[in-house]
């Protein structure tokens, strides 16, 4: 049911409420499918008295009376015992149990036997009729359906339901709703989509179907399920792969159902189609360039009347006095008005291609290959035509690829570059290596990985040029995305094969500096990245200089060193000649944008990220596409175009779909836009995913990223269980950063998110540890939404030791340095800060407008989960202003001080609270302190009795947000000696 359950869902609704469902689509669609669940539901639902059903073939039509004899097999002979005795002798007889009826009196009387075989039915319980294949369903049988399907309104109860399929053409209508009850509703069957074929395919044949066979399937197959499944099969029973001018494989059982009459058409005519089959954009004017004297008529031929045509369901011309008007007849292609010539579906032209000899095949494509004038498709055409080794096509299909990468077609210049290694004579080993290595950079542009490593296996394995080695280890460690941090092997033997040769040196010595910015080697990192430098600047390799200084740059801003980051960008971009100069500069346009973003100038790398992704447009690999969108949604987070960031990591989720590069990357980039404007559990299960992949692919810089933004995610909701989950995440964060010697901006701010949830867990000394070891860090010139987080952990940390004065006054501080930045989501996060804040102070009137504050502007900027933050403390505001007097419901505690207060007052040890809650016993220790004195009393006991006479004065319980019963105390673990939390195994990123 794969594609199909919103449309099963439909037809079960109109069933309900109408006499009957037909569904109608073109073979293969799945009418079928649907029917069978349709009735298995109705029967279940509904319990039937009675199911009549058939399902007629195409080679029964003519006999009479067969679907009626189908569809009555199981009424008894008993139930017609009951009918008048002329009905009762017509019908026995229709149904060959008697005599057939003969004149028209006796064919009435079958159909009013029938109607009434139906009431008696009905009588008993609900009957449903189901005929699968209306199509073909016999004459005298659909007459009779007719008869009583116009008179079943006139049943006692309306018991009679009609399901029922047709097969007719893509768009067209049925022809036999006559035969179904007046008020059936028809539903067309749509195709699937590419994904849902791609789902079916792969639950069908496994997960690791060739991505070049699952795009060819998809094609061919054109979203219906039949076709994509016999193609996938047999093109898995062959074994060859599909592409680089091997064609999908189409069953000769499928051919033969879809080509039957077409074998039968004159020699010109079958010629004239193979020849449109492999065309790209066949016409007649190009079948007429290719040497074919009259494809007109060819394509006018008329067969026999009953030609498959009927249920491939072809249109005629728009002129139907054209002598093109034949065409729809044949059932495999048409020719538009313009001369345009159209296979109906795509299997169909499949289907004449694979069905036709493999000499025939080419010599269409050699007629083609001197007709077409367009270069990628006349190469493809000559390389087609000669199948063997010509240095000449092989020259002409290597300027082709060359001519579609440049035109941004790198999965044809890929499909071209491996038809000219394959023509390559075989005395010709290193034109053969180059032309695979340029294949596999094409692979890697088109995200077809798998292809690229093939391919560049094949020059590791057969080449003596160690300059050709060296270039396809460059392909297999660009084709391992992030995942790097296992490549230690390939780089040495890289180099090995480079000693003597100073541009193969920097090439591997960049990609060294690479793994060791991704695997937090950042020592390392810089000094293979400037040992690269100045090894391409020897060689005059201005490229990979490049390359290795944007590197450098990377480096040295995760090193909190924005200046030293910022010459070498300068550098970097002096050699390519400035922003504007093309492919060389993306890489460092989007990296000076990281760095704005960094430095609080969100318009700025706005503004850089924008355009640059409007200049690369179709013309970048999927790598630089990738890199871009993950950047852009950075940076529409942090300018609170939160609505915007869905989209565009929406954009980066198909991609990564379509061609499975960059995982990591990109669900950090939609856990980063969920936690801004999704929900929280989307965001939490997203950052999951996405330190996976990282922890996978050895990739600690995205890792760093994914658990940040995990931690965020989290902290969200504000309680407890979720703020021991942050703790965990962000510990680890600030343990890989120290591990790294990483002092970004980014990794500062993310100090503030561990303050702020070992605030929540009543972890006062620890956070005041983690905001001190963050001050010592921060420079004069950090940013100053850097300086805003931690003043904002600052204050809720003073909040929560019962400084409510206090950490106002610091979270306002924090209010003042956002207000000027072009940081809204910063700015809502510390307004619903200080408004709980003031709310448990009890300045009511300054918490309802900082609260308020921050949910207009959440809303505006399509913050959902900050939105709904604000709305909960608004909430709680309100409650206290319902309950009356300040102080009538008892002393303000803190979320935390509130948990605690309850299990202790419900009778909990000191041990079982932190259990409960993950804290500390010490933590309980001093929480419990500070509530005694709240509510002036000095026993547990007291603090009960107190507790609930606040409950009863007051109307509602304290402020918990959770009950009271204490619950047996999950598995901990210890997660810093220096901190001395526990916190419960929430997720383990180290699996």
């Amino acid at each position: 049911m794969t594609g199909r359950r919103e449309l099963l869902d439909t037809a079960r609704t109109e069933l309900a409420a109408r006499p009957g469902v037909l569904l109608h689509g073109p073979p293969g669609i799945g009418k079928s499918t649907i029917v069978a669940s349709l009735t298995a539901s109705s029967a279940t639902r509904e319990r039937p008295a009675a199911v009549l059903s058939c399902s007629p073939a195409q080679e029964d039509a003519r006999l009479p009376f067969v679907g009626l004899i189908d569809l009555f097999a199981r009424v008894a002979d008993s139930c017609l015992e009951t009918l008048a005795p002329e009905p009762r002798t017509a019908l026995r007889a229709a149904l060959m149990r008697g005599r057939e009826p003969a004149d028209d009196r006796s064919r009435l009387a079958v159909r009013v036997g029938v109607l009434e075989v139906l009431r008696a039915l009905a009588s008993t319980g609900p009957v449903l009729l189901v005929v699968d294949g209306l199509q073909w369903l016999d004459e005298p049988s659909a007459e009779v359906l007719a008869f009583a399907a116009r008179r079943i309104d006139r049943i006692e109860g309306g018991g009679v339901r009609f399901v029922a399929t047709e097969r007719v053409a893509d768009g067209e209508q049925p022809e036999r709703l006559r035969c179904c009850p007046p008020g059936t509703v028809a539903l067309p069957v749509p195709p699937l989509t590419d994904d849902e074929v791609a789902h079916l395919v792969r639950a069908g044949f496994g997960p690791a179907l060739p991505p070049a066979l699952l795009r060819a399937v998809q094609e061919a197959a054109a979203g219906n399920p039949w076709y994509a499944s016999e193609l996938a099969r047999e093109a898995l029973r062959e074994g060859a792969p599909v592409g680089s001018g091997r064609a999908l494989p189409v069953p000769r059982e499928l051919r033969a159902l879809l080509l039957d009459q077409v074998r039968t058409l004159p020699e010109a005519a079958r010629h004239t189609l193979l020849v449109a089959s492999a065309a790209a954009h066949p016409s007649l004017t190009l079948l007429r360039a290719a040497g074919l004297p009259d494809p007109a008529t060819d394509l006018s031929v008329s067969p026999a009347p009953d030609l498959v045509g009927s249920a491939a369901g072809l249109a005629d011309p728009a002129d139907p006095a054209s002598p093109l008007a034949d065409t729809g007849r044949l059932g495999v292609a048409a020719v538009d008005a313009d001369g345009t010539v159209r296979f109906r579906h795509p299997v169909l032209r499949a289907a004449v291609y694979a069905d036709a000899p493999e000499h025939s095949r080419r010599e269409a494509h050699a007629l083609l290959a001197r007709a077409v004038t367009e270069p990628v498709e006349q190469a493809r055409h000559l390389a087609l035509a000669h199948p063997h080794e010509d240095e000449t096509v092989a020259r002409a299909l290597m300027s082709a690829a060359e001519y579609a990468r440049r035109d941004g077609a790198p999965d044809t210049a890929f499909e071209l570059a491996g038809f000219a290694a394959r023509r390559t004579p075989g005395d010709h080993p290193v034109d053969r290596g180059e032309r695979l290595l340029a294949a596999a950079g094409y692979a890697c542009d088109a995200g077809r990985l798998e292809e690229a490593g093939e391919v560049a296996g094949t020059v590791l394995a057969t080449s003596g040029s160690p300059r050709q080695r060296v270039r396809a280890r460059l392909i297999l460690l660009r084709n391992a995305g992030q995942a790097l941090e296992g490549t230690q092997d390939l780089i040495k033997e890289g180099l090995r094969d480079a000693e003597g040769d100073p541009e193969a040196q920097a090439w591997m010595h960049h990609w060294a500096a690479l793994r060791g910015l991704l695997c937090g080697e950042l020592e390392d990192a810089a000094r293979f990245a400037r040992r690269a430098a100045r090894q391409a600047a020897g060689a005059g390799d201005t490229d990979t200089r490049i390359g290795a200084l944007a590197t450098l740059a990377r480096v040295r801003s995760l090193a909190g060193e924005p200046a030293a980051a910022d010459d070498a960008l300068e550098e970097a971009l002096a050699l390519v000649g400035g922003a504007d100069a093309g492919p060389e500069s993306w890489g460092l346009i989007r990296m000076r944008a990281i760095l704005a973003l960094d430095s609080d100038k969100v318009t700025e790398a706005g503004d850089r990220v924008t355009e640059l992704l409007a200049d690369i447009g179709e013309f970048a690999g999927v790598e630089e596409v990738m890199a871009t969108l993950v950047a852009l949604t950075r940076i529409q987070v942090r300018s609170g175009h939160c609505r915007e960031a869905l989209r565009t990591a929406a954009r980066c989720s198909r991609a990564l779909a379509e061609t499975g590069v960059q995982a990591a990357p990109t669900l950090y980039a939609a856990a980063l836009a969920a936690t801004a404007g999704g929900t929280v559990e989307e965001a939490r299960r997203l950052a999951e995913q996405a330190v996976r992949a990282s922890e996978s692919d050895g990739d600690r810089l995205f890792l760093l990223r994914a658990l940040a933004v995990l931690g965020q995610a989290q902290l969200l909701p504000g309680d407890p269980h979720g703020a021991a989950a942050a703790v965990e995440a962000l510990q680890r964060v600030k343990e890989l950063g120290e591990a790294m010697s990483a002092a970004d901006p980014p990794l500062l701010r993310w100090y503030g998110d561990l303050a702020e949830a070992l605030v929540v867990l009543g972890e006062s000394d620890a956070a005041g540890a983690v905001i001190g070891e963050a001050r010592t860090r921060v420079s004069g010139d950090a940013p100053g939404s850097v300086l805003a987080a931690l003043e904002r952990a600052e204050g809720l940390r003073e909040a929560g030791l019962g400084r409510a004065k206090e950490g106002a006054v610091r979270l306002r501080a924090a209010v003042d340095l956002l207000r000027p930045l072009p940081l809204p989501v910063e700015l809502v996060r510390t307004l619903i800060a200080l408004g709980a804040v003031e709310r448990r102070g009890r300045r009511r009137n300054a918490a309802r407008e900082a609260l308020g504050e921050a949910l207009e502007t959440a809303t505006r900027i399509g913050a959902a989960p900050l939105a709904a933050r604000a709305r909960d403390e608004l909430a709680r505001l309100e409650a206290g202003d319902r309950r009356g007097e300040p102080g009538a419901e008892g002393p303000e505690l803190t979320p935390t001080e509130a948990r605690i207060a309850g299990l202790v007052g419900g009778g909990a040890t000191n041990r079982e609270v932190a259990a409960e809650l993950f804290i500390s016993v010490k933590t309980v220790e001093g929480a419990l302190s500070r509530v005694y004195r709240k509510f002036g009393v000095r026993s547990r006991t007291a603090l009960a009795h107190a507790m609930a006479a606040a409950v009863i004065a007051s109307g509602a319980a304290v402020d918990s947000g959770e009950d009271d019963q204490v619950r047996p105390p999950e598995r901990n673990m210890t997660i810093s000696q220096s901190i001395g939390l526990r916190i419960p195994r929430v997720f383990d990123t180290r699996r």
